[in-house]
């Protein structure tokens, strides 16, 4: 299925080059965010993606989501992860390698002809991780992100603000058709800039050495969406 073009007028345009910059400025091997880079240098490592939960590296790999995850603000308050160890990745692993392969592969470009890919990654995410209704968007789409970078997490700052942008078509609070074309054309509109820094824009090591694994579109549309929205977020408090 192709997703239904609707029309948007007046999508208010950003300077994309500037919160990307701004993101880019004080990266280090040793900061918060560079745990995006481990997750994801770690999990796209593995040639035969079912070695991901053998029995020499399920332990290691649960580890990483975990940290990656914590790193993103997703224990604290009244997060059902709290109560949870590390183990409780393991049957979403499970999962995980199981998908179709393609997962691995996608980026913003292909949703008007994969958005079924993107849907049922996320519902058989969350079937394999949310028991009692937790609230699930934001922890999704942000393993998501961190697994394969094929989509922006709809966080606070990113679906606040990016719905400011597109004056209210959407409210991000779920991931379908209507929300990931509106990223699509997002990158459309802001793709000269977008695709300048996918094409460069490597994964921190950690050890500092470079690597040859680069952003994807959907990881660079986060992070300009994240800084548009921590910096609209200060301006506002």
């Amino acid at each position: 299925m192709i997703l239904t073009r609707l029309p948007i007028y007046n999508m208010k345009h950003i300077n994309c080059e500037k919160y990307i910059e701004m993101f880019l400025k004080d990266r280090d091997v040793k900061d918060r965010y560079a745990s995006f880079d481990y997750c994801f240098n770690y999990f796209q490592g593995f040639k035969n993606k079912k070695d991901i939960v053998s029995f020499e590296n399920i332990e290691k790999s649960c580890l990483h989501l975990w940290f990656y995850l914590a790193s993103r603000w997703m224990y604290r308050g009244s997060s059902f992860l709290l109560q949870t160890s590390m183990k409780v990745y393991e049957d979403l692993l499970n999962v995980i390698v199981k998908m179709d392969s393609e997962i691995r592969k996608m980026d913003v470009d292909k949703y008007p002809w994969k958005e079924r890919l993107i849907i049922d990654c996320y519902n058989q995410i969350k079937n394999s991780l949310i028991k009692n209704d937790e609230r699930d968007i934001v922890l999704i789409t942000k393993i998501m992100l961190g697994l394969f970078w094929c989509i922006p997490a709809f966080d606070e700052y990113f679906s606040k603000w990016f719905k400011n942008i597109i004056n209210g078509n959407c409210g991000f609070t779920k991931v379908n058709e209507k929300s990931l074309w509106l990223i699509n054309e997002f990158y459309i509109k802001n793709q000269k800039v977008i695709d300048r820094y996918a094409n460069k824009t490597e994964t921190l090591h950690f050890d500092k050495k470079k690597t040859n694994i680069l952003y994807t579109k959907a990881k660079i549309i986060d992070m300009i969406l994240f800084t548009y929205g921590l910096k609209n977020w200060w301006s506002a408090t």
